[in-house]
C-alpha cells in the first residue's frame, strides 16, 4: 500500500514582481515631483559671474577708473546676470521639458525681491554722496538674502551648496559695513567674484557627480 505523499504548495513570484514594479513606478514618480518643484542652478554661471567680479574688482582697484567705482560695478552687474540668466536659460532649453518652467518662476521669484530692493536702494544711496559708501555692503547683504531666498526651490543635491553661499554674502556684506571706504573692492571681489567661482566650482562637480 502506497503512502499518501504530501504535496506542498508552491508559492508564486507573482507577488513579488508586482512589488517590485510598484517600488519602481513610486520611485519615478517621486523624482518626476522632485525634479518638477526644485531648480538645478549651473555650476558654469556661477564660474562666468565670478569671473566677471574679479575682473570688475581688479579695474576699480586702479587709480585711473577708482572714482568710477560705482558705474563700473552697475555695468559689470548687468553682463554678469545677462550672462548667468543665460547660461541658466540654454539648460533648461537643452532638457527640452515644458515641466522645468515652473521651478524656473519659482526661482526668479525668490531671487528678485532683494534684487529688486538693492536697485532701489542704490539709486537712492547714489543721488547722495554721505551714502554712497554704504551701497558696496547693501549689495552683499541683499544679494545674500536673494541666494538665500532662492536655495529652498534648488534641488535636493545642490541647495546646501547654495545656503551657504549665501551666508557667507550675508556675513561679507554684515562686516564691510563696518570696514573703511578702501576695503570695500576687496570685500566685493572676495564676494561676487571668488565666492562666485569657488561654488561654481563645487556646484558644477556636485551636478556631473550625480
Amino acid at each position: 500500500m502506497q503512502r499518501p505523499r504530501l504535496v506542498f504548495p508552491v508559492q508564486s513570484e507573482a507577488p513579488a514582481a508586482i512589488e517590485s514594479r510598484a517600488l519602481g513606478t513610486l520611485a519615478y514618480i517621486r523624482a518626476s515631483i522632485e525634479s518638477s518643484s526644485s531648480m538645478d542652478v549651473p555650476g558654469m554661471a556661477g564660474i562666468v559671474m565670478g569671473v566677471i567680479g574679479v575682473l570688475t574688482a581688479f579695474a576699480v582697484s586702479l587709480p585711473r577708473l577708482a572714482p568710477h567705482w560705482l558705474a563700473i560695478w552697475l555695468v559689470a552687474a548687468a553682463l554678469a546676470l545677462l550672462l548667468g540668466g543665460a547660461s541658466v536659460a540654454r539648460q533648461v532649453v537643452r532638457r527640452g521639458h515644458s515641466r522645468y518652467l515652473g521651478p524656473t518662476r519659482k526661482f526668479l521669484l525668490c531671487l528678485c525681491p532683494a534684487l529688486l530692493a538693492g536697485a532701489v536702494l542704490t539709486l537712492a544711496f547714489a543721488k547722495n554722496a554721505g551714502a554712497q559708501n554704504l551701497i558696496p555692503g547693501m549689495w552683499l547683504l541683499l544679494y545674500g538674502c536673494a541666494v538665500l531666498s532662492a536655495s529652498t526651490v534648488t534641488t535636493a543635491g545642490i541647495a546646501r551648496l547654495v545656503c551657504i553661499m549665501g551666508a557667507l554674502f550675508v556675513a561679507l556684506g554684515s562686516i564691510t559695513f563696518a570696514l573703511p571706504t578702501v576695503a570695500h573692492t576687496v570685500m566685493l571681489g572676495s564676494g561676487f567674484g571668488v565666492l562666485h567661482i569657488i561654488f561654481g566650482i563645487l556646484i558644477g562637480r556636485l551636478s556631473h557627480a550625480e
